[in-house]
């Protein structure tokens, strides 16, 4: 079995990073999640007990340079964990959860330990939203994949953010650069940023995250709400299959190293086997 780890930066986000280090923790292993605090401002959480955890001076105040600056020290960091005897660096932010189909029956680590992987790795996207009228504000009593059945197959969310070794990752952990991209088999980014209304609205009002100039940015993100509510649910195998074959032919013009899909916004409903896992 391969040894694999697991890192994020986070500021002033516990509701996902406890469900990030319960994920990855019972995958993985706590000893090999890496959280680092973006600010030594910030406490680091009782939960987080078991994982190596650290505070980190802030890393800029505005949105594109801190970006830019978090993912530098998260790639300089991935290479020092490979250089280190890890064959494997899961590099993901903390409400983004890479997840294997169900139907295979095995862990994140035993899939992960049966792949040849060049340099990186990627998952199919999913970016969900909330059905309004049909799927309520969201709770920490339940799984959230049993209180949200609907997500849009998202390029932006098709990341290279399993890495065989050291490269860079640009802002998001959207590409690496200089390299292609390889999209795995039954293997899903499952993306939660975005998935309650009520929570939305908490973050637009967050005066740290405005400062910085994230309003703009959660405003747009804010569509994947919309999405969900609106338009119709396909066949989540049928479309996830083509999204797949799709995404790893279809280039945008002005980057050859991430996914595109025609701008075609596809709804699937996900199905009841994955209810349990997040």
């Amino acid at each position: 079995m391969k040894r694999i780890a697991a890192l994020t930066m986070v500021r002033n986000d516990d509701f996902y990073l406890r469900k990030w280090v319960e994920y990855y923790g019972r995958e993985l292993g706590k000893e090999n999640l890496w959280i680092y605090f973006d600010g030594t401002d910030q406490d680091i959480a009782p939960f987080c007990e078991g994982t190596n955890a650290f505070l980190h001076e802030k890393i800029g105040n505005q949105v594109v340079a801190a970006e830019k600056g978090r993912l530098r020290f998260l790639s300089e960091r991935a290479a020092s964990l490979l250089e280190q005897g890890y064959d494997l660096v899961i590099g993901v932010d903390a409400d983004e959860f890479i997840v294997v189909d169900p139907k295979r029956e095995i862990s994140l680590r035993e899939y992960l330990s049966a792949q040849k992987i060049g340099v990186s790795l990627s998952a199919l996207g999913l970016d969900f939203g909330q059905k309004l009228g049909e799927e309520g504000d969201i709770t920490e009593n339940e799984p959230f994949l049993k209180q949200r059945h609907y997500a849009q197959i998202g390029t932006r969310y098709t990341k290279p953010s399993i890495v065989a070794k050291p490269c860079i990752w640009g802002s998001g952990f959207h590409r690496i650069k200089g390299h292609n991209f390889h999209i795995a088999k039954d293997l899903y980014l499952m993306h939660f940023g975005y998935f309650d209304k009520r929570r939305l609205e908490e973050r637009f009002s967050d005066k740290d995250r405005l400062s910085q100039g994230w309003g703009k940015h959660m405003a747009k993100r804010a569509r994947t709400i919309r999405y969900a509510t609106e338009l119709p649910a396909r066949d989540f195998d049928r479309w996830t299959k083509f999204a797949r074959i799709c995404q790893s032919i279809v280039r945008p013009p002005y980057a050859w190293n991430k996914p595109a899909m025609f701008e075609l916004r596809i709804v699937v409903r996900i199905p009841e086997r994955f209810d349990n896992i997040i």
